[in-house]
């Protein structure tokens, strides 16, 4: 008995099309629950006059957008938020790179101390910045009290009531939280290079330094171009550490994007122009995030 070619492949597909679509319905059910639906709704309020102190919600368009963008307020918290980016995540990289250094050299206890120097880094954001908010007690706190005890400071220092000190610990806490992660990512990359590459270089009669140039950063340049993303977009979205130590004070010295969406959403109660905030403040992470991926896709082809 002859049978038609492909029928029972044809009915094979269909059943295994039907199978992927059964197995795979859960997760999109739960992608869309949790990322497309708010989204999606996010972007519909950001296009009303939704205040929850009126009593009318209109849809106002792009008119959120346009008043943001003519709000000299919003351009001052971009530019923090710029520069505490920035200030960040040149810090965590480059304390993050000289810890991995540190432990990918063989000594006593080293197991020991790759396990404590992630408790930052579990600790959850809203605890560390308590932490760092008791170290920082103008009346009590730890930084101060070793200050006076040792003949650094005169009296009690107000840190995170005025500027620059303000800026400069919010900084400092928040980067305190991020070393660990980037330290053993970079230390995952550090223990990837063959020993023979810095054998050769040896041989060539290259020194510390020129090791470090020629075989270190280059091989490690794909871990440090995803960290270079990660660590951006964490550093972006920044918040509990602002909420807990400075809640953007003092004055708008502290208020990045993160707590400009808090403040305008939840204290002004208008939502549509914090939607509006927020779908901004993901256009630009996402423009970053692209350029870092085509940075990344250039590299791995070269």
């Amino acid at each position: 008995m002859k049978t038609r070619p492909g029928l029972w492949s044809s009915s094979s597909d269909h059943r295994a099309g039907g199978a992927a679509f059964l197995f795979s319905a859960p997760a999109v059910l739960v992608l869309t629950a949790t990322i497309l639906f708010p989204l999606g709704y996010a972007v519909v309020l950001s296009c009303q006059q939704y205040v929850l102190t009126m009593p009318n919600h209109s849809f106002v368009g792009l008119d959120n957008y346009a008043r943001i963008l003519e709000s000299s307020t919003f351009w001052g918290s971009l530019g923090t938020t710029c520069v505490f980016a920035l200030s960040a995540v040149v810090l965590v990289i480059g304390i993050g790179f000289l810890v991995g250094l540190l432990l990918n050299v063989k000594f006593p206890l080293r197991g020991v101390l790759r396990a404590v120097i992630l408790v930052p880094w579990a600790v959850p954001p809203v605890v560390n910045g308590l932490i760092w908010k008791w170290l920082l007690d103008p009346k009590y706190g730890v930084i101060n009290g070793l200050g006076v005890q040792w003949g650094l400071l005169d009296t009690y220092q107000p840190w995170l009531t005025q500027m620059p000190q303000a800026f400069f610990w919010v900084v400092t806490a928040y980067v305190w939280s991020q070393i660990p992660l980037a330290a053993l990512l970079l230390l995952a990359g550090l223990q990837t290079i063959p020993r023979s590459l810095y054998e050769a270089a040896e041989v060539d009669g290259a020194n510390v330094f020129q090791r470090l140039t020629a075989v270190t950063l280059p091989s490690i340049k794909p871990v440090v171009l995803v960290l270079l993303i990660f660590e951006t977009v964490s550093a972006l979205k920044a918040f509990d550490i602002i909420y807990v130590l400075t809640g953007g004070g003092p004055g708008d010295s502290t208020t990045v994007l993160g707590w400009a969406i808090y403040s305008t959403t939840f204290q002004q109660l208008n939502f549509g122009q914090g939607s509006a905030l927020a779908i901004l403040l993901g256009l630009v992470t996402m423009v970053l995030a692209v350029v870092f991926f085509k940075t990344l896709g250039k590299n791995r082809e070269e």
